[in-house]
């Protein structure tokens, strides 16, 4: 749950602090205060966007801030994203400069936005005032009914995943048919060429110490002889030397046994430079001074230098190259095989995404039926009388095509001129990700009335009312569905009561009430019949301090709290009777 909120040179605020408790908390004061935009704040540290206009005026930046009770999911996002953990709490803040720029921490340590978005699901849910109209759209629609049901949409977007990867592997051979006809010529000849070139990887290394070889056979021939004379032929050689040198030491060893070890190595150097003189020797008598080979390897050197200026920096990138075209060349020559096997392989994936996407339907329309029961149980309760219904609109099989499928350009069109796969047509725009599912939520709020989109609700009080029961119903049945340990989620209303009062507004604060036993839930209100239902009340004050606002957050007492429903009840002037009634109101409420 959230534990505390900080907010310092925010929007009005100067610096706030605000502590939570469990159950529900609920955040009373006067208009204008600064009740909002604490859950604003809020908002943006659950990864919402930021603009230098939230900075208050004259500070250099805004700093919001917040702890909360750790998860072993938030702790598994925050090892995933490389951030130590601390402990049993989550520390987050973000400032904002004034110039627009801003900063992420996690448990002090830098971060980034799309972390604290990753968290966000875990840790809090805002309800501001604007999700009640046209935010709440068909997408958030389907997402909260996947909520309800506890629908995962994994494998249809694994699905459909495979399926665009098939479908855009057909698409790049039909588009690059026509440049590939036309170097089918250019991609022949080059294969030819590299073909009988016939090369072996490493061998313009070796051709080139050949050249050098025998561009100097006399040189090395003469060197490696007069070497051979000097070690070993000739009348002066070293081995002659040694020889004579190993009978004198020899004599020696005879007499002291010191002279034994020494006759030895002069024996191994003999037998070394017998070895090498017989090396310089077998090489000398190989070098053959052949202006023909010569010839042979500077025309073969030429060869290769001029494919490796053509096709590569080494012979083994022209051996690639040439492997490359041999490839592109198969693939022209098998074109019909290779369609055949990608349209085979568009097909299975369109079959899976089909199976999957089916199925996440008909357990939609499961949970539909079960949440519209609920809904409309929970919106009646609220002092209303409506039909509410949750249709699920799938995309109909005849409209599906055989084969490929549908469009590949699901999310964006094709750019212009460019070719689209076989069976390609423009209406076939139903597959997604999260599956071929239109969700829409009707009600009717009058007897007789035919049923509507919510959206097209004129009353705001209704709308608040609708949401509200929306979410007490997603919320109490996710709370059944979880484990022994349920994850701790923080649910946030930011005056989700406006333009109701009376029966409806204590209809209101029981259902919050209600939900706020399982969860810690946090609510914005200027209803005395919803404040009076509070487990903690917290009250926003501003005052004036030299010409600049200060805003104040206090945690009311039993006594406070009474007197602030009385405020609330009454308006500036707390009476007698206003505190009376306050105090039944929050008795009755317990």
């Amino acid at each position: 749950m959230l534990v505390e909120l900080r907010a310092e040179n925010y929007a009005v605020i100067d610096h706030a602090i605000a502590t939570f408790g469990s159950g529900l908390n609920l955040l009373t004061g006067e208009t204008g205060a600064g009740k909002s935009i604490l859950v604003d704040a809020l908002a943006l540290l659950m990864g919402g966007k930021a603009s230098a206009e939230v900075v208050r005026h004259g500070a250099d930046k805004a700093v919001v801030a917040c702890v909360f009770e750790s998860t072993p999911t938030a702790e598994t996002v925050l090892e995933e994203n490389g951030i130590d953990s601390e402990g049993t709490e989550i520390i987050l803040r973000r400032e904002i400069l004034s110039t627009g720029k801003g900063r992420v921490f996690i448990n002090n340590q830098p971060a980034t936005v799309a972390v604290l978005r990753q968290l966000a699901p875990e840790l809090a849910l805002v309800h501001a005032q604007t999700e009640t109209s046209s935010s709440f759209d068909q997408n958030q629609q389907r997402i909260l009914l996947d909520r309800f049901g506890g629908i995962s949409t994994d494998a249809v977007s694994a699905a459909h995943s495979q399926w665009r990867n098939a479908q855009s592997k057909l698409e790049d051979l039909l588009q690059g048919e026509q440049d590939r006809l036309r170097m089918v010529d250019l991609w022949a000849y080059q294969s030819k060429e590299i073909e009988s070139a016939q090369l072996k990887t490493g061998e313009d290394e070796d051709l080139e110490t050949q050249k050098r070889v025998l561009a100097n056979a006399e040189k090395l021939y003469a060197a490696a002889m007069g070497a051979y004379d000097q070690l070993y032929e000739g009348s002066a050689s070293a081995e002659g030397s040694l020889r004579a040198a190993l009978r004198f030491v020899d004599e020696l060893a005879r007499y002291d046994a010191r002279f034994v070890e020494f006759a030895q190595q002069l024996a191994s150097a003999r037998a070394v430079l017998g070895d090498a003189s017989a090396s310089l020797r077998d090489y000398a008598e190989k070098i053959n001074a052949s202006p023909e080979r010569l010839s042979e390897i500077e025309d073969r050197l030429a060869l290769l230098d001029r494919l490796k200026r053509k096709y590569g920096t080494s012979i083994a990138e022209v051996i690639a190259f040439g492997e490359d075209v041999s490839r592109k060349l198969a693939e022209v020559e098998d074109r019909d095989e290779i369609l055949k096997t990608l349209r085979a392989a568009v097909t299975e994936a369109s079959n899976t995404y089909r199976k999957s996407a089916s199925t996440l339907s008909a357990e939609r329309k499961s949970a539909a039926a079960k949440l519209a029961k609920l809904a409309e149980a929970q919106i009646n309760a609220l002092a209303m009388k409506v039909r509410f219904q949750i249709d699920v609109q799938s995309a109909s099989e005849n409209e599906l095509v055989k084969g490929t499928g549908f469009s590949p350009y699901v999310d964006s069109p094709p750019s212009k001129g460019a070719l689209a796969p076989e069976g390609d047509s423009s209406h076939q725009s139903h597959w997604t990700a999260h599956g071929w599912d239109e969700v829409k939520y009707l009600i009717s709020t009058n007897p007789g009335e035919p049923l509507k989109p919510l959206h097209e609700i004129a009353s705001g009080g209704e709308m608040s009312r609708v949401m509200l029961a929306l979410k007490v119903a997603v919320e109490e049945s996710s709370s059944k569905n979880r484990k022994n340990n349920p994850t701790p989620r923080t649910l946030v209303f930011d005056e989700i009561d406006i333009g109701i009062g009376g029966r409806a507004a204590e209809a209101v604060g029981q259902k919050l009430k209600a939900l706020a036993r399982g969860q810690q839930v946090l609510c914005v209100t200027h209803l005395p019949q919803i404040a009076a239902f509070a487990g903690q009340h917290l009250v926003v004050e501003k005052r004036e301090d030299h010409g600049r606002t200060k805003t104040q957050i206090r945690v009311l007492d039993d006594r406070a709290r009474t007197h602030e429903v009385a405020r609330m009840l009454s308006g500036a002037k707390v009476t007698d009777t206003s505190l009376q009634h306050a105090a039944q109101m929050i008795a009755a409420s317990r």
